[in-house]
């Protein structure tokens, strides 16, 4: 196959990298704004560099990876559906309901495929954990814990664009919650604080936030997630049920200690982002849209999937100003 890719800043670069190991991969054309950027990755790999997205379309792709900046997932989403290309995109579709909803309708229309990079659902422990819940082994699930939390912000120019707490780190554990536990969100309530950096206020951001959500059988579920985690990256997943409980994310790297005697010490290693801690997770999601690209699988989350995550993100969005809790009705799911 040769394969497309649109992007390469550091997921972009990593999705390249593991591009070209496949057996499956005869080529890659990649591309970015920044041609140097794309030069110094195509002398790397030995990928063909593009001089734009135009050439990308033009030059005989199989499919195309899309990991440029947010702003442009759905425009190029929709070029690849009228291309009548299979498209893997990083998430999120876009920033808003309705760009979102225009180009799953084009990808709907045109019969193609969309995969959205929610890489957690490729993760070991994730799949463990979803496996015991809906194998019953937890029993009936009462409660349910997330958290992820950064150890550094990004460049406050980046700030700006990336859509803000809810819709660039924690939609990931939206995606999660739904995905695990097999429930939909009914409701919502979410808090925010700004208290750390004056970038975070400057850009309308906030640095912390806590939702409190309610599953659509009566769960109650936590998400919890910063961008000011000194110690180390942290992403945990805890299910307890009325049978037995499981956790995700506990080993020797997370970046914490136990305060009581007996507890884990402090990491000797902790993990320092999610490209580290989710590596075989983002080898296993395109090692899957490969394999969905010859036809051998059925695509194990599309367009819908992630609308489904950007809803709760909106949601969470409007509780946080309203200072209110905000039921998923009240967010669309269709047109106008």
């Amino acid at each position: 196959m040769r394969i497309g890719v649109i992007g390469t800043g550091r997921i972009g670069a990593l999705h390249a990298h593991v591009l070209s190991r496949h057996s499956e991969v005869g080529s890659l054309v990649v591309t970015d704004t920044d041609q140097d950027r794309a030069q110094e990755i195509g002398q790397r790999l030995g990928a063909t560099v593009a001089p734009g997205v135009n050439e990308v379309f033009n030059w005989g792709v199989d499919a195309v990876v899309i990991t440029a900046a947010t702003s442009a997932h759905s425009d190029l989403i929709r070029r690849a559906a009228r291309y009548g290309l299979p498209a893997f995109c990083e998430k999120p579709i876009a920033l808003d309901l309705w760009s979102t909803l225009e180009a799953i309708a084009d990808v709907e229309a045109a019969g193609t495929v969309l995969q959205m990079g929610f890489q957690r659902r490729f993760d070991a422990a994730h799949a463990a954990a979803r496996e015991a819940v809906w194998s019953g082994r937890l029993g009936r699930l009462h409660t349910v814990r997330a958290l992820t939390a950064e150890p550094a912000p990004p460049p406050a120019g980046q700030l700006a664009l990336s859509g803000g707490l809810y819709r660039d780190v924690l939609i990931h554990d939206f995606d999660t919650l739904r995905w695990v536990t097999g429930r939909e969100v009914s409701e919502v309530y979410a808090a925010g604080s700004a208290a750390g950096p004056a970038m975070f206020r400057d850009a309308g951001e906030v640095d912390t936030a806590a939702v409190v959500l309610t599953l659509d059988d009566g769960t109650l579920a936590t998400v919890t997630g910063t961008r000011l985690n000194g110690s180390g990256y942290d992403q945990r997943m805890e299910l307890a049920g009325e049978l037995d409980q499981v956790v995700v994310g506990l080993d020797e790297r997370t970046p914490f200690f136990s305060a009581g005697p007996g507890g884990p010490s402090a990491a000797e290693k902790p993990w320092t982002g999610f490209l580290e801690r989710f590596a075989p997770a983002y080898q296993a999601e395109l090692y899957t849209f490969l394999d969905v690209v010859r036809g051998a699988r059925p695509n194990p989350c599309d367009g819908r999937q992630a609308l489904e995550a950007l809803r709760i993100a909106e949601a969470c969005e409007l509780s946080r100003r309203e200072h209110r809790p905000v039921h998923l009705d009240e967010i669309p799911d269709g047109p106008r």
